[in-house]
């Protein structure tokens, strides 16, 4: 069993910042990949950023310069540290564990909600 558990989201006025917090407790064996993606009303959840077991990292085109996605491998936790927020981030955050080695599965936290006031 996997548990992600998330933080930090909140109400916060345009050009705030944020920190999303996500750490995975239980079996864990090896981590492919860790990730936030951001999902509205209506649509499909998406790839806010993402980090690969070996550091490279993966962003959305909206979130570039003002987004960092960060680890502490000790901790199994991964950060989301958003600046410069602007309305249109605003959506329920969930964070992703890709975990396995042959047999490779996604783990999602529960989804912490960021609303950003212009």
């Amino acid at each position: 069993q996997v548990q992600l558990v998330e933080s930090g989201g909140g109400l916060v006025q345009a050009g705030g910042s944020l920190r999303l917090s996500c750490a995975a407790s239980g079996s864990i064996f090896r981590v492919n990949s860790m990730g936030w993606y951001r999902q509205t009303p209506g649509n499909q959840r998406e790839l806010v950023a993402a980090m690969a077991s070996g550091g490279n990292t993966n962003y959305a085109d909206s979130v570039k310069g003002r987004f960092a996605i960060s680890r502490d491998n000790a901790k199994n936790t991964v950060y989301l540290q958003m600046n410069s927020l602007k309305p249109e981030d605003t959506g329920v955050y969930y964070c992703n564990f890709n975990l396995g080695w042959g047999v490779k599965r996604d783990y999602w936290g529960q989804g912490t909600q960021v609303t950003v006031s212009s």
